[in-house]
């Protein structure tokens, strides 16, 4: 038998090894955008959330005025993470509107007396019907929707502190 197939196992590991490195050094970028980012929303009505906040619909969206869309569950950790940074964007003359996924009411409004109540309308999108017509591919995720109902960025995950003042910006100038 030939010395050098003593090595094969010990190379083709190495490979392996070299190969797993490269990519835990350079991760790929596995998050999911919305392919509805430039185009309108799509139509939907939702029934209110939680007790004495109104629903939400697609319309609302047309009012001239830009607003943000928050896409949030109660059970989501992420999404009570953001919770004072959504506190900030509507101290700042935001308006902000949501849709909770695939929860109860009563959660949500322990969610909203427990982290702060930033919104407006909240829909209850039961099955996440909207949410996928949205692109929205979990939660939280947040849309800039400007005046006119289009969407105009989105933010993927938990807003961070550091990431409030370009939000505010791109809501500024989504016009």
């Amino acid at each position: 038998m030939k010395r050098w197939l003593i090595w094969t196992p010990f190379v083709a590991f190495a490979a392996v090894l070299w190969v797993a490195a490269a990519e835990l050094k350079h991760p790929a970028d596995r998050t999911v955008r919305s392919g509805m980012v430039g185009k309108t929303l799509p139509e939907f009505t939702l029934p209110p959330s939680v007790p004495g906040k109104p629903g939400l619909d697609a319309a609302a969206f047309r009012s001239g005025e830009p607003r943000l869309l928050n896409v949030f569950a109660s059970w989501c950790v992420p999404c009570a993470a953001e919770a004072p940074q959504l506190l900030a964007l509507k101290r700042a003359g935001v308006r902000i509107d949501a849709i909770a996924i695939r929860d109860k009411g009563v959660d949500v409004r322990r969610f909203l007396t427990r982290f702060g109540d930033p919104y407006e309308r909240i829909g209850d999108d039961r099955v996440s019907a909207v949410q996928l017509s949205l692109g929205s591919s979990g939660v939280p995720e947040t849309f800039v929707i400007d005046g006119r109902g289009r969407i105009v960025a989105q933010h993927v995950g938990d807003i961070r502190a550091d990431e409030v003042a370009g939000i505010l910006a791109t809501v500024r100038t989504a016009k």
